[in-house]
């Protein structure tokens, strides 16, 4: 088989959409959850870590409910996600069992990610749980969203969890074998897309609508694509339905449709880091410090610090300052302005007892901090 020019990646963003759930909505496919957790239980085997965006609780809840056309409002969508994610949490928690692998529920919304100490507090869990082998289950939080049931998709989720963890690839599961030239419900002549770029300007034109039980269809794949690339990760868009297809997409077979980034994912995000946020103040760096920075790439920790300057809570983006006062690097830190003023100048080891808590060793993770 044809082999792609894109090796496979080190983690992974997996979002299985409704349609694959529910079987078109007649109820969980526990059979198909089985298979993608058999093979997703093989990519550690590979060197590949994932994190798994699930669609499904709408309509797996309007399944138990017995109701056969989706609701308009919003009452009974929050209703039907709340029936239907018990049945969705238990299903995934029982396949996984059987590999040993722990899940857990990760509930969010858009604003989770877009307010920055709440992007900063998912993001340490997401990677916590990465660290400790335990599958991450996200979902949108549809029992308290209104605006994002109403409009918002999983596809675009997927894509911000793929930015938030810094994956290298976002991998699309569909009904579709992937993204057409047409569309091939309409157009039995329509051509499957192999290979492009996330930037080729005929994306959108070529993309289609959406189906009854999925809120988006292939334009939301292709804004989702988008997306993720702004960190660097590569999107895959692809059936579900096809044998193996996770594994086959592991040992970089060509499967479904690979939109490409064109970017190397650190460098990306960094940029994406820079431009995004307002500084909220400043942190004052003795040599070492700057020193490390600068040359060896490490985090900061609050040890090289002299001085703080600002009004900033956790998640705000900082000015690192050297000691001659000149912008260094940019990043978001990890305390407030004034536990970082009580702290700064100690050892990570002293934190807990200065704060009465510790949540992170640095005032700034490396991974969050961009040379200026």
């Amino acid at each position: 088989m044809e082999k792609t020019t894109t090796a496979p990646k080190r983690r992974w963003v997996i979002k299985i959409g409704s349609a694959l759930l529910t079987n078109n909505g007649q109820r969980l496919d526990v059979p198909a959850i089985a298979g993608w957790v058999a093979q997703m239980a093989q990519l550690e085997e590979r060197d590949i870590e994932f994190v798994l965006v699930s669609s499904g609780a709408v309509a797996a809840g309007m399944s138990r409910l017995g109701w056969r056309k989706r609701p308009s409002a919003i009452h009974e969508l929050q209703a039907a996600a709340a029936v239907g994610q018990m049945g969705l949490v238990q299903t995934y928690e029982q396949a996984f069992q059987q590999y040993g692998r722990h899940t857990a529920q990760v509930l969010v919304d858009h604003d989770d990610l877009s307010n920055r100490q709440r992007y900063l507090n998912a993001r340490s869990t997401l990677l916590t749980l990465l660290d400790l082998r335990v599958v991450a289950i996200v979902n949108e939080n549809d029992t308290v969203v209104t605006d994002e049931i109403r409009f918002g998709d999983n596809d675009t989720l997927a894509a911000l969890i793929a930015n938030l963890v810094d994956a290298e690839t976002l991998v699309i599961l569909t009904d579709q074998d992937g993204m057409y030239d047409a569309d091939p419900r309409k157009n039995p002549d329509a051509k499957l897309i192999r290979q492009t770029s996330v930037e080729d300007p005929r994306l959108v034109s070529m993309a289609s609508g959406g189906g009854e039980l999925g809120r988006g269809g292939m334009i939301t794949k292709v804004r989702a694509a988008k997306l993720a690339a702004r960190s660097g990760a590569n999107t895959v868009i692809v059936g579900g339905r096809i044998d193996n297809v996770l594994l086959q997409l592991a040992n970089g077979e060509s499967v479904g449709t690979l939109l490409t980034s064109g970017q190397q994912p650190q460098a990306a995000r960094k940029r994406w880091l820079a431009g995004q946020l307002q500084a909220r103040g400043t942190l004052q760096l003795d040599a070492g410090a700057a020193r490390v920075l600068t040359q060896q790439g490490r985090s900061l920790l609050p040890v090289g610090v002299k001085a703080v300057s600002g009004d900033f809570t956790r998640g705000d983006m900082v000015i690192c300052l050297d000691p001659e006062g000149r912008e260094i690097a940019r990043g978001l830190v990890n305390y407030h302005s004034d536990e970082a003023a009580r702290i700064i100048g100690r050892s990570s080891d002293q934190i807990e007892k200065l704060l009465g808590y510790r949540d992170a060793e640095e005032l700034i993770h490396r991974d969050n901090l961009v040379l200026t």
